[in-house]
């Protein structure tokens, strides 16, 4: 499995505007078909002047993360961009999930 990892830090003087286009944006990426879920977290950290958060996309397979990038990523990356400009930065890792534990209760 592959997890298409978005890391995005936010301008303070944009973050609700843009914590209600992400809530958009991502059931729009979804929408591909390319990815079987997605959560978006907030990365703990202490700064005055940004807020950072994580938007973690399940791929179907490698081949859905590559189709998505051939056919869709440009588009809607440029959205973000266009309306949020500079105040908005983000970079993009892929990690594979190597093994998953969970906790059962009984």
């Amino acid at each position: 499995m592959i997890i298409y990892n978005v890391t995005l830090n936010i301008d303070k003087s944009i973050h609700q505007e843009w914590l209600e286009w992400i809530k958009e944006h991502i059931p729009q990426v979804l929408a591909t078909g390319l990815f079987k879920e997605a959560k978006l977290t907030k990365v703990l950290v202490e700064d005055t002047e940004t807020d950072t958060y994580s938007v973690q996309y399940r791929a179907h397979s490698r081949e859905a993360l590559n189709s998505y990038y051939a056919e869709h990523a440009e588009r809607l990356k440029q959205d973000g961009l266009q309306r949020f400009g500079e105040k908005v930065l983000s970079f993009r890792t892929e990690l594979e999930v190597v093994d998953e534990y969970s906790v059962t209760i009984n």
